[in-house]
């Protein structure tokens, strides 16, 4: 099953499907108590800058989100609760989407099974107003699922297993949970984006001064290099949230970039003006990849996410994680990359390192036979090395939060 098969803007209409639960709600303040909530569930984010993190500092245990909400499109009422495997990811409609078509591939190997899918709001959800790089780029998006996936919690769903995009999954796991699956990746390339009747499509055709926006550092950086007479601002929010902003008649933007996989599974492709590809742009690290979390040692799990795991996706994000750990990366920080098998064992590595204005980067390209994780992890241990060797280190370790603009 491709996500071009599922991931439709139908997933979204009205007759969803939710579990009657007190903090499943259609709004941010009225609380629902029955089951006559299918037709109206809000997938609405909060933008608020100053709400609370999910977590609580003092137990690790995250706060009732009063619009969490539990999907069952591949429920089956019949079925026992040991017969019930829980979905978690975030409550964006991407990664709802994204979700939803990992539950839909799992139900349609395993019928009889149930697949509940629980979204909510993770702490990069809620704070909106700063840009990704002020928050260091450390379980943005993951914390708050992974407090789920690991502990019992009162009146709250324990979840079996976490869908992430990879690129935005630490390189480092807390202790108890692993990187069960990859599934077969979307295209990784980024996305060019022209306001609706815009008669520019390439970033040459924009005039000095034009602002292109993106919460990316990596995106900025590496396009700094080649448009030096451009400017680059910060654009946060969910993909529609973004694309209303570019298109309204007072735009700040010229132009915004995105994930191209992101489009694609949103049914949004049509509105790719061009692609960014290599030499002017490098991907993140797991673009275009969705990532499986779960416990460590989930024999049931880990056996269940065999038939959906894409062997040759999971050795190529294995490799580049192994690069971004290696280099001490976070996923806001400028580390291109591109992998590809350029004959059946061997893997080919592009890497580039580069600092936030533009002026330096280090750029080192390897190959080597990858058969198994071990030897993909190897390999990218080797290509951070030699960036290292040849000064990577002393760009990522001049760039700090505080002076990044």
């Amino acid at each position: 099953m491709s996500f071009a098969q599922v991931a439709t803007p139908r997933i979204f209409s009205p007759d969803h499907q939710v579990f009657d639960k007190p903090y499943i709600t259609t709004d941010s303040s009225k609380p629902v108590h029955n089951n006559d909530t299918k037709n109206s569930v809000s997938l609405s984010q909060s933008t608020s800058s100053t709400a609370s993190p999910v977590t609580s500092p003092a137990s690790n245990t995250p706060e009732r989100d009063p619009s969490m909400i539990i999907y069952k499109d591949f429920v089956n009422p019949a079925h026992s609760n040991d017969q019930t495997i829980t979905v978690g990811g975030r409550k964006s409609i991407l990664a709802v989407v994204q979700s939803k078509n990992i539950a839909g591939m799992l139900s349609s190997i395993n019928p009889d099974n149930s697949f509940p899918v629980v979204a909510l709001s993770t702490l990069g959800d809620k704070v909106l107003s700063k840009p990704l790089y002020s928050f260091g780029g450390k379980s943005l998006w993951t914390k708050e699922l992974e407090t789920l996936l690991l502990h019992n919690i009162e009146d709250l769903p324990k979840l079996d297993l976490i869908v992430h995009s990879l690129k935005d999954m630490p390189t480092n796991l807390p202790d108890g949970c692993v990187l069960g699956a990859i599934t077969k990746r979307e295209d990784p390339r980024d996305a060019l984006i022209m306001p609706t009747g815009s008669s520019a499509v390439t970033l040459s055709d924009l005039a000095p001064g034009s602002v292109v926006g993106t919460s990316s550092i990596r995106r900025s950086a590496q396009l700094k290099r080649n448009y030096p007479h451009l400017k680059f601002e910060s654009i946060r929010g969910n993909v529609q949230t973004r694309l209303a902003k570019l298109d309204a008649p007072d735009s700040l933007f010229s132009c915004i970039i995105l994930a191209v996989a992101g489009l694609n599974r949103l049914g949004l492709g049509e509105r790719i003006t061009s692609f960014l590809d290599a030499p002017d742009m490098y991907y993140a690290v797991g673009q275009g990849a969705l990532g499986i979390e779960i416990r460590t040692g989930d024999k049931r799990i880990i056996k269940l996410l065999e038939d959906i795991n894409d062997n040759e996706t999971h050795l190529q994000c294995l490799a580049e994680r192994s690069l971004m750990r290696t280099l001490e990366g976070g996923c806001s920080v400028p580390i291109g990359v591109r992998t590809r098998f350029t004959s059946e064992n061997t893997m080919e590595f592009v890497a580039l390192v580069v600092s936030v204005d533009g002026s330096e980067a280090v750029q080192e390209t390897i190959s080597a036979t990858v058969t198994s994780a071990a030897e993909a992890e190897d390999l990218g241990k080797k290509l951070a090395h030699k960036l290292i060797e040849n000064g990577a280190k002393d760009i990522l370790d001049a760039i700090h939060p505080d002076s990044v603009h």
